[in-house]
Parts: structure tokens; C-alpha cells; sequence
């Protein structure tokens, strides 16, 4: 890397980050005002930008929540005390690709940095979704041979408990009878 490029390093936990990665419309987003924070930028900004560059955000980069959505999402949330308990207005979800596409127009060395680092935890989301198929189709794998086990067990108990307990309890001796004679 050049001397003469400057690299600013940001401190993000990535346990924080995947908190605020939320499944909305089948996609995994962020959403506007935790994105203001990590950029350090109020929200108000961060929408402004946007919408001045709004052929930027097609709808798979960026959507508004409808109402039900965000409340149930804020239920979701721990409590927020103070004033701005809620947004004013609806809040924004930015796709992988929409995030991506914020830090061009924020065109910070923070954006630039807070960027880079979302990009690598959607990438180790992705890393461990494929993981996760995996270990789903072990674990499925795992149960069947033991339902199969079960079944095979259970078979040989109750072969056990036949050699053990004959069915017939009470039988006539084999062989001729003979007649007393008198």
C-alpha cells in the first residue's frame, strides 16, 4: 500500500454490527439511523444525501419501512429513553448493496471505513449461511441413521424377549400316548 494513502481505522464490533442487521423482505438490511450512527452523521444528513442521489437507490438498494414493519421491529428493540425515542418519519433499510453504494455518496474517509468493514461482515454472513446448509444437512443425516438405529434396536429386543418368554406357555408333550392296560 502507498505511504501516501491514508487509512482510517475504525473499531467496530462485529457483534454490535450484526445486531443491527436486520431479515426485512427478504433481505438482510440496516437501517437508516443506525447507519447515521456508525458514520457519525445525524439521520437527517444521511437522507438528505440520499434522496439528492436517489437514481443511485433502486428499490432492491433501498426501501422505506411501511408502518407495520417498523413496529414490529421497534417491539423488537430494548428500550430507547429520552427524546428521538422513534424517528420523525419511517426509517430506510439499505440492502449489502445499498450500504455499498453510501459510501459514495457520503464520500467520507468514515463512510469509506465503515464500509469496507459492513461489506466483510456481510461477507462472513454469507461464509456462515453456507456453513449452516452444511451442518443442516449433517445434522438431518445424523437423525435419520439414528431413527434407523432405533428401529433396529427395537427389532432386536423384541427378538430377545421372544427367545426369552415363548409365546407358547403351556404345551401338550410331544410324542404317543400310550393306553394303560387293564
Amino acid at each position: 500500500m502507498s505511504t501516501r494513502r491514508k487509512k482510517l481505522k475504525v473499531a467496530l464490533i462485529d457483534e454490535g454490527l450484526y445486531s443491527q442487521i436486520y431479515l426485512i423482505r427478504k433481505h438482510k438490511v440496516m437501517l437508516s439511523f443506525d447507519l447515521a450512527l456508525l458514520y457519525e452523521v445525524e439521520p437527517k444528513i444521511l437522507n438528505q444525501a440520499v434522496k439528492r442521489n436517489i437514481d443511485r437507490f433502486p428499490e432492491d438498494f433501498m426501501f422505506q419501512l411501511t408502518g407495520q414493519e417498523w413496529n414490529s421491529l421497534r417491539s423488537q428493540f430494548v428500550t430507547l429513553d429520552g427524546r428521538g425515542k422513534y424517528p420523525k418519519y419511517l426509517p430506510y433499510a439499505f440492502t449489502e448493496q445499498g450500504i455499498s453504494m453510501l459510501s459514495s455518496v457520503l464520500n467520507s474517509p468514515r463512510a469509506i471505513a465503515v464500509n469496507i468493514q459492513i461489506m466483510r461482515i456481510f461477507v462472513k454472513m454469507r461464509q456462515m449461511i453456507f456453513g449452516y446448509g452444511d451442518l443442516v444437512k449433517k445434522i438431518e443425516k445424523l437423525e435419520q441413521s439414528q431413527i434407523d438405529n432405533n428401529q433396529d434396536i427395537a427389532s432386536i429386543f423384541k427378538l430377545i424377549k421372544e427367545l426369552l418368554e415363548p409365546s407358547i406357555k403351556k404345551r401338550e408333550p410331544v410324542g404317543f400316548k400310550m393306553r394303560k392296560s387293564i
